[in-house]
């Protein structure tokens, strides 16, 4: 092991992890060299679980590290000469013989990076025509986060930070002058007299003033949700420095209020700082203590004068939706109007069968996907308009339960 080429294998099969999504650090390579230094480097199995064992932590991250390993470690031969031999760079290569299709993020972190532009030979003009052609925009729109390559993330990131979310105004409290308005206003009145001397009385109108009500986002960042979250918290981002009242929040098993880390402007030091204040990622659910804490908490600080909730979450909780249906209705009769984003709706069969999902959907306004560009689009078209008497994507789904 001390004159061999393992530990240095392993920390480029770490960046590999990396770079193809899986939070792999320093201390997890640390960790699986040492594991490796344990076993029996020529079982492939053993050497399989080791690794394993140090780099994976959540169960969704298996299939990824399941395709990275047998692709980075497949030469035959490797596992009883890697001691004192270099593991080539690998390129990846789709044969007859791999029945399963890699994902596309390793393939992107397997395969080697330019590290220069080609020159040109020329000033040869090339024309193309775009006859018959769709925009690599439109198959971003509808290309579902999870299944999204780096660049392609990178791309939809650009895209939500100018995305805008118009609320429909409502009536306010307060009345502002108007020609046309239907009330007297007779302050403004007498002010006017007085200017004239009493000669000549205008009467002076006065109209119900109207703004967007206020937006408060509660998303899940759990496990189930991480892929999904670390993209919506961008979308949260272009929301909260677009308008004002805008409350964020996030919970897996307790409730985190990220309102002011979001109001940065510049979106890496947003993140930073909800990074640095978010101590529950990727763990587990607790969907209804993180609703009671925000009733308890914060309901009546941001959920005045007919606040719009948006409940980011796949309906998934630990705790079997205990409480759940208690805080959820508290919760939709505290609002004007909630609305539920699931990114599961993107399959055609899924329905709310857990006992979150049963307990979430009779108190919702509006349930809704939340897996793309287009989902996000349908989301601020329908908060512009008049809501719908009846529960808008809700009303079928009941009927099922």
């Amino acid at each position: 092991m001390n004159g061999g080429r393992l530990p240095e294998n392993i920390m480029h099969f770490g960046r590999v992890l990396r770079t193809a999504g899986l939070p792999v650090g320093p201390d997890q390579v640390l960790k699986a060299i040492e594991a490796a230094s344990a076993v029996d480097v020529a079982d492939r199995a053993q050497f399989y679980w080791a690794l394993h064992a140090a780099l994976v932590n959540r169960r969704g991250q298996r299939e990824l590290f399941d395709q990275a390993f047998h692709i980075f470690w497949r030469n035959p031969r490797l596992l009883e000469r890697m001691m004192s031999l270099v593991i080539p760079t690998s390129s990846v290569e789709t044969g007859a013989e791999e029945s399963e299709p890699l994902a596309r993020r390793l393939a992107e972190a397997l395969t080697p990076q330019e590290t220069g532009l080609r020159e040109r030979e020329g000033d040869e003009e090339v024309e193309i025509h775009a006859e018959l052609t769709w925009s690599d925009r439109e198959v971003l729109r509808a290309m579902d986060f999870e299944t999204m390559s780096l660049a392609e993330q990178e791309a939809a990131k650009r895209a939500m930070a100018k995305m805008r979310l118009p609320l429909r105004p409502v009536p306010a409290r307060r009345f502002r002058l108007h020609p046309r308005g239907r009330r007297p206003d007779l302050r403004a009145t007498l002010r006017g007299a007085m200017r004239t001397g009493g000669d000549f009385v205008a009467l002076r109108r006065r109209r119900r003033l109207r703004r967007p009500p206020p937006l408060v986002v509660i998303c899940d960042i759990s496990g189930s949700m991480a892929r999904y979250s670390r993209m919506l918290l961008h979308f949260m981002h272009a929301v909260t420095n677009d308008r004002d009242r805008v409350h964020c929040f996030l919970f897996g098993t307790r409730l985190t209020n990220v309102t002011r880390q979001l109001r940065q402007k510049d979106v890496d030091t947003a993140l930073a700082g909800v990074a640095g204040t978010v101590e529950d990622w990727s763990g587990g659910t607790r969907i209804g203590a993180s609703l009671r804490t925000f009733n308890r908490l914060w309901s009546r600080r941001v959920l005045g004068q007919g606040a719009v909730v948006l409940l980011i979450s796949d309906g998934l909780d630990r705790d079997s939706g205990e409480g759940l249906a208690q805080e959820i209705e508290r919760l939709h009769k505290s609002c004007r109007r909630l609305v539920w984003l699931n990114p599961l709706l993107r399959y055609d069969a899924y329905e709310p069968r857990t006992r979150g999902a049963v307990a979430l959907m009779p108190h919702v306004d509006e349930f809704r996907p939340a897996h793309n560009l287009d989902s996000l689009e349908d989301l601020a078209v329908a908060l512009g308009r008049e809501p719908a008497r009846r529960q808008e994507g809700v009303s079928e789904w009941l009927t099922r339960l």
